[in-house]
This record gives structure tokens, sequence and C-alpha cells, in this order.
């Protein structure tokens, strides 16, 4: 029997979004430990995913910017031992993100025959996301310098409309500009974000646009008005092949016991 070619081994990532950590090791979110929900969540990532090549950090990191919570979130994600990217997201600091952990926020990451493109979309003091035009043409230079590399393009807020009105007018303002660009470069496979707190999947041309739980609490999809749901928190593992196809899946913490307490403070 022929032995297999090593160069059909795909690329193994997992993608773990919007933990939403906080200085105090006790801090949650309507009654919910982000620490003990990323800290279940790692441990199903442990039992799941025993190749990982990359793991990728989709911003919303930390709830309060504080350099503790960035530490932490290094300490629990570094048990991996795995090469890793972080981007900023609405609620994080990205220059203390960056002093925390300078190595870990570079924007491109060859790995196999893939390309991955971090984009910081994060404003400041905004909700909402904006790439700007610094992050236009990092991408632009990306993915013209890619060569025969297949390419994932990551930022944190979606660039289209998931169904729940009130996430609309905290998206990416700027969609439109993003996906025209995507347009013209056949090599991008797939746009990966977090910011939603709930998984998406759907195909726009040649781009998966794809989109994953949070580690702490997640939002109910296709909700009017800002509605959570008791989901379990969750991560996405991604298959990147050589010859440019993805597979793709969200598995959740099912050892997690999400008991939300809606007195207490909320996202």
């Amino acid at each position: 029997m022929p032995r297999p070619d090593p160069s059909d081994a795909p690329v193994h990532v997992v993608q773990l979004t919007d933990a939403h950590l906080f200085a105090d090791p006790a801090g949650s979110l309507l009654g919910l430990r982000t620490r003990d929900s990323l800290r279940h969540v790692i441990d199903q990532v442990r039992r799941e995913q025993p190749r990982i090549d990359l793991l990728l950090c989709t911003g919303d990191l930390s709830q309060d910017g504080s350099v503790a919570s960035y530490q932490a979130f290094r300490e629990l994600t570094g048990e991996f031992g795995v090469p890793t990217r972080w981007l900023p997201g609405n609620h994080d600091e990205a220059k203390v993100m960056a002093e925390v952990a300078p190595e870990l926020v570079q924007a491109v990451t060859d790995v196999g025959a893939w390309r991955v493109v971090m984009l910081n979309s994060a404003v400041i003091g905004a909700t909402h996301g904006l790439l700007e035009a610094e992050q236009l043409a990092l991408l632009d230079e990306a993915l013209a310098t890619a060569g025969e590399r297949h390419c994932l393009v990551c930022c944190h807020h979606q660039p289209v409309d998931v169904g729940c009105a009130w996430i609309a007018p905290i998206g990416l303002r700027n969609a439109d500009e993003l996906l025209h660009r995507l347009d013209g470069y056949p090599q991008v496979k797939a746009l990966l974000w977090g910011h939603i707190h709930q998984e998406w999947d759907e195909q726009r041309g040649g781009v998966r646009l794809l989109a994953t739980p949070s580690t702490c609490i997640q939002f109910a999809p296709g909700s009017d008005d800002f509605k959570v749901s008791e989901e379990q928190p969750g991560y996405r593992w991604l298959r990147l092949y050589a010859d440019g196809r993805l597979a793709t899946g969200v598995e959740r913490a099912t050892d997690f016991d999400v008991k939300l307490d809606f007195n207490s403070p909320g996202y």
C-alpha cells in the first residue's frame, strides 16, 4: 500500500474568540465566570484536537482591557504550546495587548500552503468596526504577495447581516469595501470573525463566511433585541488543505453548566 503523501495533510487550526476576561479571576458576565468558561473550552479543545498548527484568537479577549486579563488569557492558551495570533476587538486595548504579547499580534502568518491575514477592525472608543486605510493596504499587500498560497482572512466584526437586528449597527461599517477586495483575489477561501457570540457559516461566491461562538455567554440567533441563550461556550476547528479545500466545525464545552443570573452585570 502506498504511503500517504505528507503534503496532503491539512493545516490544523483552532479559533477561540470573545473570552471577555477580567483582571479579577472571579470576573463574570450575567453571573458566568469568564475564566471558568474559557478553561472548560480549552479542556474541550485539548480532548478533541490532538494536533493544532495555529491558534487564532479573534478579539474581545478581555472585557476590561487590563494587563492582568491579557496575562491570564496568554497563560491559559499557552498551555497548548502552539503558534498563536491575537486580534483586538471592541472591548480590547490594542496597545496593552501588544505590550503583553508583542509576538502574537503579527498580521500575516504563512503555514503550509496557506496564508492567514489578521485585520484589526476595532475602533477606539466604539463598539462598531471599521477597517482603516492602513489595514486595507495591509490586506492588499498580503494577498498580492501570497503567490500560490490560499488565504484565510480574519477580523473581529461581522461583515454581513447575521439576522440579529440589534447586532447590525455594531458590525463592520465598511464591509462592502472588504468584500469587494476579496472578490478580486480568488486565492481567498474564507473570512473568519467573532463578535456575534454565535455560529455562522455561509458561502459567498468562492469565499466561506464563518463566525464562532464565544468562550463565555452566547447571543441568541435571530433576535431583534439583545438576547442571550443558554447554549454552552465553544470554539471552531478548521482543516486547511493544500488544494484550497477547507473543512470546519463548531464544538461546545458539553461539560460546562451554563447558569445565567440576569440580575448580575451583563455584557
